[in-house]
């Protein structure tokens, strides 16, 4: 039986699932009602806190029965900082979740009976992350955006990232408060420092200091003294609104940008620009399955969404032609010279929008046996499903780091004539919410 509820009730709750978010869910006055950091199994005192027509938000006052799967944070700001939302239950509840967030939504927005067969754990869950971004707020103070905001909150140690990472971004921070520099207001546009762009790999450390306007080169002498491993300081010169980081040019205050890295047996060279998976190792799971699904030996292959061309590189060198495509021209170039350092040479690079090159080597008569496809977020457009759909290859590889957008992408396939076959998940990402899905489909 339905009741009303109120902001401010106070009533006991059974968890019973998770949303996709990975907050707890429990059922008051007839209304799934959405708990933060509370686990399936466990009896709380739940506090409403926000009632609208569509969701019911609580807030857990008291603990009454935990779940033998919980675990203490190991991190001082969980909860009020954006980016773990799973470091307070056991892993294996973790994947647990993140398998079932892939399976729900392939059968609740796609319409699906695919179902993931599983997913691939990771080894390390701390220190994973290859790059980061560090945010800076009035203080001045560092650290990360708060969940689902632009406030920033303060920490100084960051379990997901390298200990390097942390260490560069106090420098930046204690260089701030040395020299006078000001933080960037958005509301006002006014200040200098906006954020630390970081990469890492097994053999390079490049640092990008976005800012809105020139950044003195004493600042990349105070990153180099903190971090002698690094191998790059840069700049970006950043004046536009909102919240897009690497918007503008960037210069070298110090050294080289670019990064490298071997994947899948696949030597890779990275500018600041160019996309590539935060977490190196399960990025070798992910490419692997890449691989296992493309089938790609003697076949031609379309990249889409190729980045700096690693998927196509890693999974489908023995193609007998391989073509990617990117948006990103940085990104683009990368892919042409890690084509030619790696002895590919039946690969071509074209710089342009995913559904305009689709339609593109249509025209010219090509029919790829096999697309791979790495969208971002929001997923493909009506127009490359289409696009995809009219060159007709005989198998399509989807990898996606949304199971939302998967799922409605999907959907739209397999009414464009292309049916899922297998799905895998992959946890890219350990002790958040987000999750990697790859997918094969067939004509």
């Amino acid at each position: 039986m339905e009741t009303e509820l109120r902001k401010n009730d106070i009533l006991t709750g059974q968890i019973t699932g998770f949303t996709s978010q990975g907050f707890g869910v429990c059922r008051l006055g007839g209304r799934a009602v959405f708990v933060p950091r509370a686990l399936p199994g466990e009896l709380w005192q739940v506090r409403i806190v926000k009632v609208t027509r569509t969701a019911v938000w609580g807030r857990g006052e008291e603990l009454l029965t935990a779940s033998p799967m919980r675990r203490e944070p190991a991190c001082p700001v969980f909860g009020r900082c954006g980016g773990c939302a799973a470091m307070h239950m056991d892993y294996r509840m973790e994947l647990d979740f993140k398998l079932g967030r892939v399976n729900d939504a392939l059968r609740r927005i796609g319409g699906l009976d695919l179902q993931a067969e599983q997913i691939i754990g990771a080894k390390a869950l701390e220190g994973y992350r290859n790059k980061a971004i560090y945010s800076f707020a009035p203080g001045p103070v560092c650290g990360f955006y708060g969940p689902r905001s632009h406030r920033v909150v303060e920490t100084d140690r960051c379990l997901l990232q390298p200990e390097a990472f942390d260490r560069a971004a106090k420098a930046l921070l204690d260089w701030m408060k040395a020299t006078g520099a000001p933080v960037y207001d958005e509301a006002t546009g006014q200040g200098l420092v906006r954020h630390l762009y970081l990469r890492k790999t097994s053999t390079h450390f490049a640092a990008c200091i976005v800012a809105a306007g020139d950044v003195d080169v004493s600042a990349a002498e105070a990153l180099r003294r903190a971090c002698p491993e690094l191998t790059g300081v840069l700049a970006c010169v950043n004046h536009a609104p909102g919240n897009v980081v690497l918007d503008g040019p960037v210069h070298f205050l110090w050294g080289s940008g670019t990064v490298s890295e071997t994947v899948c047996g696949a030597a890779l060279t990275l500018s600041p620009l160019a996309f590539f998976q935060v977490n190196t190792a399960q990025t070798e799971a992910l490419y692997g399955l890449v691989r296992e699904y493309a089938q790609p030996a003697g076949k031609t292959v379309l990249d889409l969404y190729c980045g700096a061309g690693s998927i196509g590189l890693a999974a489908a060198r023995d193609a007998a032609a391989l073509i990617g495509s990117d948006i990103v021209p940085a990104a683009i170039e990368n892919a042409r010279t890690n084509a030619e350092q790696n002895g590919v040479a039946n690969a071509r690079y074209i710089c342009g929008d995913a559904k305009n090159v689709a339609r593109q080597l249509a025209q010219e008569g090509l029919r790829p046996d096999v697309i791979v496809t790495d969208p971002p977020r929001k997923g493909m457009d009506e127009a490359v499903l289409r696009a995809i759909a009219d060159m007709g290859p005989d198998a399509l590889v989807y990898v996606s780091c949304d199971p939302g957008t998967l799922a409605r992408d999907l959907k739209r396939l397999l009414e464009l004539g292309y049916t899922p076959q297998r799905c895998t998940a992959v946890d890219m990402f350990p002790r958040t919410h987000h999750v990697e899905t790859c997918v094969l489909l067939s004509k």
